[in-house]
């Protein structure tokens, strides 16, 4: 789930914090794909308006070494 997204369905950092109940400091240091498991809960409590992506979490291992 793409940072993105999840602050413009909030309308910002400050009304994602409150949703989620942390603290707007923890949401503005969220890469630009956001943890999983916030994911999730963000899934969740949208009733499913906001879906998880599993491809932005798989691991790409086409570029190790044979």
């Amino acid at each position: 789930m793409n940072k993105s997204d999840v602050l413009t369905y909030f309308s910002g950092t400050i009304n994602t914090a409150k949703a989620l109940g942390i603290s707007h400091a923890a949401v503005s240091r969220w890469p630009t794909v956001i943890p999983l498991g916030r994911a999730y809960e963000i899934e969740s409590i949208t009733d499913g308006a906001l879906k998880v992506d599993r491809s932005l979490y798989e691991r790409n291992d086409t570029d190790a070494a044979a």
